[in-house]
């Protein structure tokens, strides 16, 4: 079994912590049917007249609704530097909750009381764990139902589930190799794809409305959708690097950065992949120009998807989505804004929340608008030219 020293703290502060301790795992497992069961039974109940697929269609809305507030929370947790708050995993020294593992926590607060761990730090990384866990019960709920009753629908359920299952194993890796940011980065941006895979699988499910009647699109406004949603999965990647790198404030005013429009930067070094916190790949300490480039490119790509995203909602508006159109302007506003409060105000929490939250809706809803269309083939294309000629 692996073992390290807690993080930042020195080896005579603290006794050597399993990375990975299987000891809580059937606890975890029990306790998250028991969460499970709260969502479950109250879906089961408000819809109990209602036939199953309706059902079955109310808790996937439920489990996407909770996995954007799993991705938030996780938000939250790395804001307040909680991600190593129980350095083991997956419960928090070998227990599944902090309340057993209260003499650990308080001889590490004791040794470094802002250290990674301490009691809050330890509470807020086991909820986020309990979060994800009952989220992924409730997934395999579903992808259960899919198996039994909807064999020619189990594909997105069942992509569904093996994508927690990786999800998950991002989760232990967070933890058990101490917040590398390629890591963290792809942790997050995950948590997105679950929350996108979870909304595709509720437009496709049997006898679902948007199933029924999906409405075409021109093939090049259909293709301008899907490229605007690749370029955004592309900038939350950047904004992912960024959180993890702590590059957040390397830029403090907008636009200028530094008070330039082209600081001194490193991109070599703030785009060697695989390295620790804080260092680069031989294992110095990474340079202030690295986290300049990071931010700077965030910042940069950011201009590019704005304009993308605005002529996505012109043609959405053009084409019988108007509702959605004005949300999506609505969101890009709320994330221009955020993202500038987070440079100039400091990273203030609020900010930082709304801008996670702000990019998972925008992927979200472009997702649903893929999934409610279809691109017209060129003989639609041509038959709709000719029709509006006459």
């Amino acid at each position: 079994m692996l073992l390290c020293h807690g993080t930042n703290l020195d080896a005579d502060d603290m006794n050597e912590v399993a990375l990975f301790n299987a000891a809580p795992l059937i606890k975890l497992f029990l306790m998250a049917l028991v969460l499970a069961l709260g969502p479950l039974s109250w879906v089961w109940l408000k819809h109990r007249h209602a036939e199953v697929p309706q059902r079955v269609r109310q808790l996937t809305l439920l489990t996407l609704f909770l996995t954007f507030d799993l991705i938030l929370f996780g938000s939250f947790t790395r804001l307040t530097d909680s991600g190593l708050g129980c350095p083991d995993w997956p419960g928090c020294y070998g227990h599944a909750s902090p309340v057993g593992a209260q003499e650990a926590i308080e001889s590490a607060q004791t040794a470094m009381p802002t250290g990674p761990v301490t009691w809050n730090k330890a509470w807020i990384e086991m909820i986020h764990r309990y979060l994800a866990m009952t989220v992924g019960v409730l997934i395999l709920t579903l992808a259960v139902f899919s198996w039994r009753t909807e064999r020619t629908m189990w594909g997105w359920p069942t992509l569904t589930l093996l994508w927690v299952c990786v999800q998950g194993a991002f989760g232990a890796f967070t933890v058990t190799m101490k917040l590398f940011p390629a890591i963290v980065s792809m942790h997050l941006l995950g948590g997105m794809l679950l929350a996108v895979l979870l909304t595709l699988q509720l437009v496709r499910q049997r006898h679902s409305p948007w199933t029924e009647a999906r409405k075409p699109l021109p093939t090049l406004v259909y293709l301008l959708v899907l490229g605007a949603a690749l370029c955004l999965v592309l900038q939350i990647l950047l904004g992912a690097w960024v959180s993890s790198n702590y590059a957040v404030m390397a830029c403090n005013t907008y636009p200028e950065c530094q008070g330039s429009w082209w600081p001194e930067m490193n991109f070599d070094k703030g785009f060697e992949l695989w390295r620790p916190l804080g260092m680069d790949a031989a294992g110095a300490a990474l340079p202030f120009q690295a986290l300049t480039a990071i931010h700077f490119v965030h910042r940069w790509h950011a201009v590019w998807v704005v304009l993308l995203l605005l002529l996505v909602s012109v043609s959405l508006t053009q084409h019988g989505f108007k509702q959605q159109a004005w949300l999506l302007a609505g969101l890009l506003l709320l994330q221009f804004t955020t993202g500038v409060s987070n440079a100039v105000l400091g990273w203030p929490m609020l900010a930082a929340l709304l801008h996670t939250g702000a990019a998972v809706s925008m992927l979200v809803l472009l997702s649903w608008v893929l999934g409610v269309t279809q691109a017209q083939n060129p003989r639609q294309i041509a038959a709709t030219f000719s029709r509006s000629m006459l």
